[in-house]
């Protein structure tokens, strides 16, 4: 557990920093660069992250994995992304910050109460709600009143962060099915130990 909470942990920083330096690039291509960025592609990540911890080990250990990921992230970002010459710079940090702790600890409660539903309800509701909360937050802290058009790139940030949190149930299903098939099969390999024994 100690390595894969490490892992998850490190991932969660990445996908933060990532996602910061990636938010400042809009998509110039289709006309899409007033409404959408490269940071929304990657940071629906950080809820898959975040829900795979939740289901294989309870909301307390995924919000440990949260504020260490938060924690490496914004070190990441304040050395690596940030211009502090740059108010705009700046306040992406300050706002990346708020909506990540915010929307993470969001989902993981959501994700909490619905963990006895099917398998998809728990993770796709989280991740859209937190997913709407980080995208209002982070836009309006980071753009507001600078001139940049934050209204219209947070619609199209979350657009395409929901439609990315639909295709993330595809691997969340997946190692959920993996991860259960290697414990049944360690629980099995047990009882046949201790009965050879």
């Amino acid at each position: 557990m100690n390595k894969l909470f490490i892992t998850l942990s490190i991932l969660m920083g990445v996908v933060v920093l990532s996602s910061n330096y990636l938010v400042q690039f809009p998509i110039n291509y289709y006309g899409l660069s007033e409404i959408l960025t490269y940071g929304a592609f990657s940071y629906p990540v950080a809820f898959l992250i975040t829900d795979l911890a939740n289901r294989f080990y309870g909301k307390f250990v995924a919000r440990k994995i949260v504020y260490f990921g938060f924690f490496i992230g914004i070190i990441f970002t304040l050395l690596f992304s940030t211009d502090f010459a740059d108010l705009i710079s700046i306040r992406i940090a300050i706002g990346s910050g708020v909506a990540f702790i915010t929307a993470q600890l969001l989902d993981i409660q959501i994700f909490d109460r619905l963990r006895k539903k099917k398998w998809f309800i728990a993770p796709l509701t989280s991740s859209f709600i937190g997913s709407t909360v980080d995208t209002f937050l982070f836009f309006s802290i980071s753009f507001y009143a600078t001139g940049v058009p934050w209204i219209t790139l947070s619609l199209g940030d979350l657009a395409v962060k929901l439609f990315v949190s639909l295709v993330m149930l595809i691997p969340f299903k997946i190692l959920l099915t993996v991860t259960s098939q290697s414990k049944f099969n360690t629980k099995i390999y047990k009882i046949r130990f201790c009965k050879l024994a």
